[in-house]
């Protein structure tokens, strides 16, 4: 498999941030009642357990060809899409992924958004026997994404 783009949507800093304060403060209201080791312990597996969760609200953004010869296919988290399916793309600044999650928002759309990331890229389904529209992806790099997708559609042609 053949990697064109990859992204992780690691959340922001202040994110990062509160998750470790309320997995001390765990820790901490455990140190009158019990042992300074036992205190330490819950604190300790409260971060890990933080990271993991973190972790796991983190899904992956790529754009991969599967086989050689194969075409290439967006990877939103779990859900796949053959680049050849998708229409128009557009990156989408922190004003329009605004409009985009709002007044603009197609329920029937597929949404792979994460609160911490202010872009994305709106990506029209073309196959008009699909009932989505288009996808919205949360995305760091929104050109560089749509750039990786593009070069799908240019091949095509």
């Amino acid at each position: 498999m053949r990697t064109v783009y990859s992204e992780r949507l690691w959340p922001a800093a202040w994110v990062w941030t509160w998750g470790a304060l309320v997995a001390v403060t765990l820790g901490v209201v455990f140190i009158p009642a019990t042992s300074l080791g036992f205190a330490a312990a819950v604190g300790v597996v409260a971060l890990l357990g933080t990271f993991l969760l973190l972790r796991q609200w983190s899904p992956v953004v790529r754009v991969v060809e599967p086989e050689p010869g194969a075409g290439l296919w967006l990877q939103a988290g779990e859900a796949r899409i053959p680049a050849s399916a998708l229409g128009d793309l557009e990156p989408l600044d922190p004003a329009g992924m605004k409009v985009a999650l709002g007044p603009a928002l197609d329920a029937r759309a597929h949404l792979c958004i994460r609160g911490w990331v202010a872009t994305g890229v709106r990506a029209e389904v073309a196959d008009t026997r699909d009932r989505v529209p288009y996808w919205l992806v949360s995305t760091r790099q929104p050109r560089r994404l749509a750039a990786s997708l593009r070069a799908e559609s240019l091949q095509g042609s």
